[in-house]
C-alpha cells in the first residue's frame, strides 16, 4: 500500500467529497486506496475537525459535504485553466464576446484567478478566434437545469414543446438523460403521450413542471447510444434503402441517425425516417460509396431523382431541366440533425 500520511488522506477525502457529492464508502475507499472501514474513519476525522459531512442512505445515497461547510478557495493550475478556457471556447464560441451569458461568467472566473495563471487565460481568450458550429443551438440553462434535476430525482415532468414547423403541444415524460451531441442539447425520455422513447431538443422545450410520480429508467442505459438510435426513427417520411454490398462494407459509412442497418444476405437494408428527404439524399446517401436502391418512401425517391438529375446536368454538354422535389421543397436547407 502506498505510504501516505493520515493527514494527506483526510485532505484527499475532503477533495473527493467536494468534487463528487454522493460518493459511497466503496468509491471513497477506491479513491483513497484504502479499505471501506478506513475510508469511514477518514470521514469521521473530517467531522471531528468541524467539517459537516452528511450521510444519505439508500441506493442513491452516499457522503456529501453539508451546506455549512467552509472550504478553501478553488486553486487551478495553469494547465487546468487553459484547458478550461479552451473547452469553453470550443463549446461556446460566443464566449469570446465578454457581453454574453457565458462570456460574462468566463470573465469573472479569469478575474478571480491569480495573476500568474489569469494573465495567460485572458490572453488565450482575447486572441483566440472561434468559428461557430452552424448546427449548434443554445439551450436555456434554467430549462436544462430543471430537466437535469428531474433526471437525478427520477421524477416525471410535464413539458411544453414546439416543433420545427411551429406546432406546440404538452406531454408528460420520464426524463432518462440529458445528452449533448454535436453542439445540441437533447432530452432522452419515455413520452407517455406517444407511449414510446423520444428525443426532444431542449432549446424547443418551453416549460418544465416537476411531477410527484417517480420512474425507473432502463437498466444499463447508454444515453448516447440510445439517443443516436432514436434520432433515426419516428420522423415524418419513412425510408428504406437496399445497399448492393454486404453489411460489413456498408456499416462504417452509415451513422445511427440514418436509421437501422441490417444484413440481408449479400446485401444490407437501411430502415429509417426523416423530415428532410433532400438532406437525407444529398448529404447522407450520396456520401456512401456503394450502389443502392431506394425502396421506400416516395419523398426520398423523389429527392434522389432530383439530386441525380442535377448532378447529371452539371456534366452534360447541353443544360437539362432539373427535376424539383416538391415533397421536400418547403424544407429548404434545414438539416435533419435538428429533430423536432
Amino acid at each position: 500500500m502506498e505510504n501516505v500520511s493520515p493527514t494527506a488522506r483526510a485532505l484527499r477525502t475532503l477533495d473527493i467529497l467536494r468534487d463528487r457529492p454522493g460518493t459511497t464508502a466503496a468509491q471513497l475507499a477506491a479513491g483513497l486506496g484504502v479499505t471501506e472501514r478506513a475510508a469511514r474513519r477518514y470521514v469521521e476525522v473530517l467531522r471531528e475537525a468541524g467539517i459537516p459531512v452528511e450521510s444519505v442512505r439508500g441506493p442513491y445515497g452516499g457522503y456529501r459535504l453539508g451546506r455549512a461547510a467552509r472550504l478553501p478557495a478553488v486553486v487551478f493550475t495553469q494547465e487546468q485553466v487553459l484547458g478550461l478556457v479552451m473547452a469553453v471556447l470550443d463549446g461556446q464560441p460566443a464566449a469570446v464576446d465578454a457581453d454574453g451569458l457565458v462570456g460574462v461568467a468566463l470573465s469573472k472566473l479569469i478575474r478571480a484567478l491569480p495573476d500568474s495563471v489569469g494573465r495567460q487565460a485572458a490572453a488565450l481568450r482575447a486572441y483566440a478566434a472561434a468559428a461557430a458550429d452552424r448546427r449548434a443551438v443554445q439551450a436555456d440553462p434554467i430549462t436544462t437545469s430543471a430537466l437535469v434535476t428531474a433526471v437525478a430525482d427520477r421524477r416525471r415532468v410535464a413539458i411544453s414543446y414546439t416543433t420545427e414547423r411551429g406546432t406546440s403541444w404538452e406531454a408528460e415524460v420520464d426524463p432518462w438523460a440529458v445528452v449533448v451531441r454535436h453542439g445540441r442539447w437533447y432530452l432522452l425520455c419515455h413520452s407517455h403521450r406517444a407511449d414510446a422513447v423520444r428525443t426532444f431538443r431542449i432549446d424547443r422545450i418551453g416549460a418544465v413542471r416537476h411531477l410527484a410520480r417517480p420512474f425507473t429508467p432502463p437498466a444499463d442505459l447508454d444515453p448516447v447510444a440510445t439517443l443516436e438510435a432514436h434520432l433515426g426513427s419516428g420522423w415524418k417520411y419513412p425510408t428504406r434503402v437496399v445497399f448492393h454490398e454486404p453489411y460489413e462494407r456498408v456499416a462504417p459509412w452509415v451513422g445511427p441517425t440514418m436509421g437501422r442497418l441490417e444484413p440481408a444476405g449479400e446485401r444490407c437494408v437501411l430502415t429509417g425516417s426523416t423530415t428532410n428527404a433532400r438532406m437525407y439524399a444529398g448529404e447522407w446517401l450520396a456520401a456512401v460509396p456503394f450502389g443502392f436502391t431506394v425502396e421506400e418512401g416516395p419523398e426520398l425517391r423523389a429527392a434522389v431523382a432530383a439530386l441525380a438529375a442535377r448532378l447529371t446536368a452539371a456534366v452534360a454538354d447541353t443544360p437539362r431541366p432539373v427535376v424539383t422535389d416538391r415533397a421536400t421543397r418547403s424544407d429548404g436547407p434545414r438539416s435533419r440533425r435538428s429533430p423536432r
